[in-house]
């Protein structure tokens, strides 16, 4: 469920509780989701029971109380919980985040825009200023993608008036000019320095730059490696089919498969022929007493294998312990990887960095959003490419596609500020 979709279902909950008699208000045209803030739980949080509160002359936990089935009965939400003084935090389904991608790159560069503004006439009054005109000039781009038109003027009364740069930027080039100009809100005054060109990780414009070109780097070694994105769940995959590489019997329990050539991309270390726990799984059971005609105290057993008992040379397979795994099933999910919870969120913000932009007329908003993108997809790609000479999974392809819609989000960012995405830095 993307962002879009969550705010619909929110609007359908709070239409239920009307419709049925359980509030008495006027449904909102349109409700906000947003990551949780301090003191929140689960993968969004909206403000929607304090904002009826007052119209329905109730509380608003007890207003959040009363949303909550209805939107915990939603498909594609697990779990709603309240919190604070009417916050309703809502964690979706494990699908939640391929959709997320998914949608990302459908739409590319234009991913984030929309209509909340659709047929509305900006009118930017600005002086015969250098950074006045830049700001000017990238609205036009930003009110765009919410359906509105700017239209830039030197006359007076001026409406937009950011506070002028010290020096001419132009020295700098026309990507760091922009960036320095762009970059600080408009009541900050520009810094107008060489800095601004250092290929170092002090230079924000740098990071985001080299972070999609990372992005754009990735993709081209994995079609070396002979894969390529495929949006899916990132937290816990299936069994069968986890990898393409060989699955073997390693003398696990029945039912446990294990890929010959898996390496755990939290640890780096190489699987092949090894159990879950590192030890060895030919012919070894997982507490390391030989399985071939062996019982599992390590007690011989003629005839009897750890996996079953023989029977007029049939191998009857024994019933699984508790807990056992059985083919198809999830295995426990896998440790997050780095910064992967940051990037999601960072890319389902994106669309309300848009709209704030454009309503507040800040296109600096824009740009501090894309280094926290940036500085989330530099910290996630160390976990995206196999390790040595690992075979490439659907948890590598899910990583891939993670980061080639953090590189979408960085090259439309960019555009919209008016600054090069580069292929290769």
């Amino acid at each position: 469920m993307t962002p879009v979709e969550l705010s619909r279902t929110v609007l359908r909950a709070v239409r239920r509780a009307v419709d049925v008699g359980e509030l008495s208000v006027s449904v909102p045209a349109s409700v906000a989701v947003t990551p949780p803030g301090p003191g929140g739980c689960g993968d969004y949080a909206t403000n929607i029971a304090l904002r009826l509160a007052g119209p329905a002359g109730r509380p608003a936990r007890e207003v959040a109380d009363v949303l909550r089935p209805h939107i915990a009965d939603a498909p594609g939400v697990a779990d709603v919980a309240v919190t604070g003084p009417g916050f309703l935090n809502i964690t979706l389904g494990g699908g939640a985040a391929a959709a997320l991608v998914e949608e990302v790159l459908e739409q590319g560069t234009r991913y984030g825009h929309g209509d909340t503004i659709a047929g509305q006439v900006v009118e930017l009054r600005v002086p015969y200023d250098t950074r006045a005109e830049v700001v000017a000039d990238t609205l036009v781009r930003i009110v765009a993608t919410q359906g509105g038109r700017a239209e830039v003027r030197h006359a007076e009364p001026v409406n937009l008036r950011p506070v002028p740069a010290p020096e001419n930027p132009a020295p700098l080039g026309p990507d760091a000019a922009r960036w320095a100009l762009l970059h600080p809100a408009p009541h900050d005054r520009p810094r107008i320095s060489a800095d601004h060109l250092l290929q170092r990780e002090s230079n924000p414009l740098f990071r985001v730059r080299y972070a999609h070109a990372r992005t754009r780097a990735l993709s081209r070694n994995a079609a070396t490696l002979g894969f390529t994105s495929a949006p899916a769940p990132l937290g816990a995959h299936p069994v069968d089919g986890l990898a393409d590489g060989p699955v073997v019997d390693t003398g696990a329990p029945t039912g446990t498969l294990t890929d010959a050539r898996r390496t755990d991309a939290s640890s780096g270390t190489s699987a092949s022929g090894t159990s879950a726990s590192g030890t060895s799984a030919s012919g070894t059971s997982a507490s390391g007493t030989s399985a071939s005609g062996t019982s599992a105290s390590g007690t011989s057993a003629s005839g009897t294998s750890a996996s079953g008992t023989s029977v007029s040379g049939t191998l009857t397979p024994a019933t699984p312990a508790p807990g056992t795994p059985t083919p198809g099933t999830l295995t426990p999910a896998p440790p997050t990887p780095p910064h992967e919870t940051e990037l999601l969120v960072a890319l389902a913000e994106y669309p309300h960095v848009l709209r704030v932009a454009a309503r507040d007329r800040g296109p600096d908003r824009v740009a501090r959003h894309l280094v926290v993108t940036a500085d989330a997809l530099l910290g996630f790609q160390h976990v995206v490419l196999p390790f040595g000479d690992e075979k490439p999974s659907a948890a590598h392809r899910a990583r891939l596609a993670l980061a080639e819609a953090a590189g979408t989000v960085l090259a439309g960012g960019l555009s919209l500020l008016g600054i090069s995405a580069p292929e290769h830095l």
